[in-house]
């Protein structure tokens, strides 16, 4: 069984997805017509930054998939555009590899950032976490606890467990915790994480990296290979939703 078969037969059991691909690299663009329907995904096409923003407030996708070298503007203009109107999950598909550009678009709004090259494989399950996110924030962002695996988090009570038994965290350890359950899945920047947490004016970028070792030291059963909280090296971090 190839890897793909499982999430053919998704597709095939579950209702039809759309995803928008802005991308211009033809041999790029017929990989994913092939790939992307057999896992469940009707295509529409942009090859610019304006066809995206057209298709994307016509066409209501459920995901996009965008390249930020595009030939009339930079994808990361085009994710903060969208992002003024629409939460529909967006994963930047690029090249550009350097730390800045990856941050520069998730600050822009894009949920997550896979670079090229990448496997079908990956690119399909951060669809499908992306949006799994995008469903629960639909179905309402209030929703106060929160769970995988052997951790649990009460937002509304603050009260956070592992394994059953509950876990003491400080103020800012639970709201640097919540911040991460509120954005599950997603890839969130140390310059989110100290705006969230400490401040629009907060610029002391070493507070996130403290209180995330203390945040491991308490939930992870190995901190140094985390479970739960995991880095995105030079981005920021993501909680596991699986």
């Amino acid at each position: 069984m190839t890897s793909s078969e499982p999430e053919q037969r998704r597709g095939a059991e579950g209702a039809e997805r759309t995803v928008l691909v802005v991308e211009d690299e033809a041999g790029l663009l017929r990989f994913l017509r092939a790939t992307l329907p057999a896992a469940g995904y009707r295509v529409i096409e942009a090859g610019t930054g304006q066809q995206a923003l057209v298709e994307a407030a016509t066409r209501s996708p459920d995901v996009i998939l965008l390249d930020l070298g595009l030939p009339d503007m930079d994808g990361v203009e085009v994710a903060r555009r969208i992002r003024e109107w629409s939460a529909t999950p967006i994963i930047v598909l690029s090249a550009r590899g350097r730390e800045r550009d990856k941050i520069e678009a998730l600050d822009a709004g894009a949920d997550d950032y896979v670079t090229k090259p990448f496997g079908v494989g990956e690119l399909l399950a951060r669809m499908r976490v992306a949006a799994r996110n995008a469903a629960r924030i639909a179905a309402g962002s209030g929703e106060p606890v929160f769970v995988v695996g052997d951790l649990r988090v009460d937002l509304a009570a603050r009260r956070v467990s592992l394994a059953g038994k509950e876990v003491h965290l400080t103020r800012t350890q639970f709201n640097l915790l919540a911040v991460l359950v509120k954005h599950a899945g997603k890839v969130v920047t140390h310059r989110q994480l100290l705006r969230e947490v400490w401040g629009p004016g907060s610029t002391e970028a070493h507070y996130v990296r403290v209180y995330m070792g203390h945040l491991r030291h308490k939930l992870e059963a190995d901190p140094a290979q985390p479970r739960y909280l995991i880095t995105e090296i030079g981005v920021g971090y993501r909680l596991l939703t699986e």
